[in-house]
């Protein structure tokens, strides 16, 4: 019998983050503790920008930009949010998108299977993702199990599992 296996990856589903912003976009323009801060959050690419015209505006941006991506079943973990920064009289803050598994970050995930994990799982990594192969699916959703227990700093999808 051939090798059972699936794929850890960590992707975005950018549909979701566009209707995630736009959702936050729509409630900073009809709060009423928003008028006049010149509060405003956009996508630009892989950064998602906010600004307004205080440090604690701008953070309590980025707390509905969260709200809204957890409501939308995002990762808080694929955003890398930044310093608030002061620009002439606005503040800024830019928040990263995060797709695809750090080589260190696999080294680590592949270890911990190697170490934690059932006897007889291989774990392959692939450029932004990993391989993980066994003769008994069993022994794959031990891993799965193992994995969505630990606390990574990637967010992880399990995908393709044959």
């Amino acid at each position: 019998m051939a090798d059972s296996s699936f794929d850890i990856v960590s992707k975005l589903d950018r549909q979701e983050v566009d209707n995630a912003v736009n959702q936050a976009a729509k409630e900073i323009g009809q709060r009423y503790d928003f008028r006049g801060t010149g509060a405003s959050v956009t996508l630009s690419g892989d950064e998602i920008v906010m600004v307004a015209n205080a440090e604690e505006r701008v953070l309590a941006v980025l707390d509905v930009l969260q709200s809204k991506l957890i409501r939308r079943g995002l990762s808080l973990k694929s955003l890398d949010v930044g310093e608030p920064k002061q620009s002439g009289k606005e503040v800024r803050l830019v928040a990263a998108l995060k797709e695809g598994i750090a080589s260190d970050e696999a080294k680590k995930i592949s270890k911990i299977i190697r170490d934690e994990g059932p006897k007889g799982v291989k774990a392959q990594i692939q450029g932004d993702e990993l391989r993980v192969s066994s003769k008994s699916r069993d022994d794959l959703q031990q891993v799965i199990a193992l994995l969505k227990g630990k606390d990574l700093e990637t967010a992880l999808q399990f995908v393709n599992y044959r």
